[in-house]
């Protein structure tokens, strides 16, 4: 095989993240039925949110906390409580993505798993547990506690260093996001694979060492015998 460790983001790469669906049970518990329009006003507040905190501007406390401000005053309790309730409810709601698990047994005792996500660090051990993926991925690293997020360069050198210091030729980086995933991958000098499952138009500054549109097509190039070849 190619590489020595394996890279991975978490949601939407491993992990299924149903945010309309966590909303909706959240709010549910307040007795509201929250509904598409719902969705799409709390996605105009939190993805400009998302996009500040993985630019640095903002941190992780404050997007969790923001995002529910306007839903806080409106049902009176505290925006933390709400953020609180919802990670809750996305751990329990957590799915693996359709061949994460082939995908991950693959690979296991064959080469080195990681995750470096811009997730939270309330949810990412318990969802490896509510998956049965104790132990599998080390390291975890977790920008909520490194104290910045992908793209930036820095949550990658400080994987690589819990690494060891590895050939950096022999590190692949996964992750559907195109900007946070496969940019922070090339400024930290490691190969990337872009996940690319809504078959969206690539970006023209921004180009992947490979490409698939699935996890069964993952699978299928990291075990080709002799490596794997460019899109």
């Amino acid at each position: 095989m190619q590489y020595d460790w394996i890279l991975f983001d978490a949601d939407d790469t491993l992990f299924h993240f149903d945010a309309f669906l966590g909303l909706k049970t959240l709010f549910g518990q307040y007795g509201h039925e929250f509904e598409q329009a719902d969705f799409n006003c709390y996605q105009a507040t939190n993805l400009p949110l998302w996009t500040a905190y993985q630019n640095g501007e903002i941190n992780a406390f404050e997007l969790q906390t923001r995002r529910f401000e306007g839903w806080a005053n409106r049902l009176s309790v505290s925006a933390k409580q709400l953020n609180d309730e919802f990670i809750a409810i996305m751990t329990r709601i957590c799915t693996l993505l359709p061949g994460a698990r082939n995908l991950i047994n693959s690979l296991h005792g064959k080469v080195k798993l990681g995750i470096i996500t811009n997730g939270f660090t309330a949810m990412q051990q318990a969802r490896l547990e509510h998956n049965q993926l104790q132990g599998i991925f080390e390291p975890v690293v977790i920008s909520e506690q490194v104290g910045t997020a992908k793209p930036d360069a820095t949550i990658f050198h400080h994987a690589l260093t819990l690494m060891g210091e590895p050939d950096k030729s022999r590190v692949l980086m996964v992750g559907d996001n195109l900007h946070s995933d496969i940019l922070g991958g090339q400024n930290a000098g490691i190969k990337t694979c872009w996940l690319n499952h809504h078959q969206a138009a690539p970006a023209k500054n921004i180009t992947p060492d490979h490409q698939v549109f699935n996890l069964a097509e993952l699978e299928v190039l990291l075990h080709q015998s002799g490596g794997v070849t460019k899109p």
